[in-house]
Parts: structure tokens; C-alpha cells; sequence
């Protein structure tokens, strides 16, 4: 499926949402099928998630700069 990360400290990629797990389960469990699994993912937004491996990396590329009270 994907690419090997041990050697990396910072993997960047794709994320699915609830969304996506259900419509894939809908179509493994055979309730819908491959073109109306396709049809309802072709509108989800894609999602982006990035993972730090090491904290020793998160403590020296990221800083903390402000918050806001909503």
C-alpha cells in the first residue's frame, strides 16, 4: 500500500475521514457497489496529516507562537 517510513522523522499524507470508512465498508460488506462507493468518494476533500517520529524534531522545527480564545 504505502511506502516504508522508519528511516524518516516527518511523514506527511493523506488521511481519510468517517466519511471514506464508511463508504468503504459499505462497499466490502456488499451493501453498494464499486461505482456508488466511487460516486460518494469523488466529493469528500482530501485531508492532509503530518506525523513527527521524533520529539527531538517536533522541539526543533516547531515553536508554540500565540492562542486565542474563541
Amino acid at each position: 500500500m504505502g511506502e516504508d517510513t522508519l528511516e524518516y522523522d516527518v511523514v506527511i499524507g493523506g488521511i481519510a475521514n468517517d466519511k471514506v470508512f464508511n463508504t468503504c465498508e459499505l462497499y466490502f460488506k456488499g451493501y453498494i457497489d464499486k461505482d456508488a462507493a466511487l460516486d460518494r468518494l469523488r466529493f469528500e476533500k482530501p485531508n492532509c496529516q503530518i506525523g513527527f517520529k521524533k520529539q527531538d524534531i517536533i522541539n526543533q522545527y516547531l515553536r508554540f507562537e500565540r492562542s486565542e480564545k474563541l
